[in-house]
């Protein structure tokens, strides 16, 4: 069977290499004789693999001294609550940025734990755009600011770090994380689920400053602690092995591809050939303003949605899947993630340019 172009906004497509070296590696993991899945997370042949991939993530992310690096479970979602569990500190506010659902969703979670000023919302807009930093109504007493570098379902994302005075910076990068260079060093907390361009689901990251660990709530549960999952090299439960091999794997992969300097020059060329078909064409729009349009998930319309159906049915049989756009806002959506490469948006593009031809 042949694989198709998978334009999922996640679990997304994988590298095509990675796969190919878990399957020769499935049954006999480099003469251990044993799979990866099967492998102790205390024995020497899974140390190895965990240490390699830590110290893969630490090169490819320039993560600079003094930080932690964790990966844990429960997603980006479970952060939603950890994050205030752990650095709220004894105070009672906390900053948030909305600019779409992954934003909303983090609010409404955060409100369990503190109170949330909302220093910036583009809800007014339909998440279309992303208010400027110097309108940014930042409360100096919180204990944190949060926002997220790219909406997958809306299509927007930060092209630069804001700057947030002396606050803490925290940041969901679960759908751009190594899709371009970032400097760790501004960051208080950079989180992200692996299943955009890391690896499979199921491995959440977390990169926490020093200063932020060790200061969680005394009714904290340890799995969620960052302190005690730092101490315990982020084993203080058993950890899902598996996707912590194949994370590892599209780390060796991304290396191989020049890193994530190289990959980004990728992903703009990828993303900029893509925008200019739906620009120059009178069949599709993109409703996202032009400085904050996403690298990675690129949503469109059709200008007559009564197509919609057809569109993705006849790119389904071309070879162009997992098209739709999400539930909530309907059209398409297109992510196009590292391991997308180049000739499945040609493919695309060629696509769309003979279904407009045609209707």
């Amino acid at each position: 069977m042949a694989r198709v172009f998978n334009f999922s906004a996640g679990p997304s497509m994988l590298p095509e290499a990675v796969l190919q070296q878990a399957q020769r590696e499935m049954l006999d993991w480099q003469g251990s004789g044993m799979s990866v899945m099967e492998m102790s997370h205390r024995g020497k042949h899974f140390m190895a693999i965990a240490e390699q991939m830590k110290a893969d993530l630490i090169e490819l992310l320039a993560v600079p001294a003094g930080y932690q690096v964790l990966f844990l479970q429960g997603g980006a979602t479970a952060q939603f609550a950890m994050i205030p569990q752990n650095i709220l500190n004894g105070k009672t506010k906390a900053c948030y940025v909305n600019t779409g659902a992954w934003s909303t969703a983090a609010i409404k979670e955060a409100g369990k734990y503190c109170e949330v000023g909302l220093a910036a919302s583009s809800e007014a807009s339909s998440f279309t755009t992303i208010p400027a930093v110097a309108d940014w109504r930042i409360d100096t007493e919180a204990a944190y600011l949060h926002y997220t570098s790219n909406e997958t379902i809306h299509g927007v994302e930060f092209s630069d770090v804001p700057e947030v005075g002396g606050l803490p910076l925290v940041c969901d990068m679960s759908s751009n994380i190594l899709s371009r260079p970032v400097d760790v060093s501004r960051y208080g907390i950079i989180y992200a689920g692996t299943q955009k361009n890391m690896g499979p689901s199921g491995v959440t990251v977390v990169i926490v400053r020093d200063d932020l660990v060790g200061l969680e709530a005394k009714n904290t549960p340890a799995v969620f602690s960052y302190a005690q999952q730092a101490k315990a090299d982020s084993m203080l439960n058993t950890p899902a092995t598996y996707n912590w091999y194949l994370l590892g794997l599209t780390l060796q992969w991304l290396k191989g591809e020049g890193g994530v300097a190289a990959i980004e020059q990728r992903n703009i060329r990828k993303a900029q050939k893509l925008y200019d078909a739906i620009d120059n064409s009178s069949l599709y729009r993109n409703p996202v303003d032009k400085p904050f349009r996403s690298r990675m998930n690129v949503p469109f319309v059709l200008h007559d949605p009564a197509l919609d159906k057809e569109f993705l049915a006849l790119a389904e049989r071309s070879g162009l899947s997992t098209l739709a756009g999400h539930r909530s806002v309907g059209g398409m959506r297109a992510s196009i993630y590292n391991a997308m490469p180049e000739a499945g948006v040609d493919a695309l593009i060629a696509f769309m340019a003979e279904f407009e031809r045609t209707h």
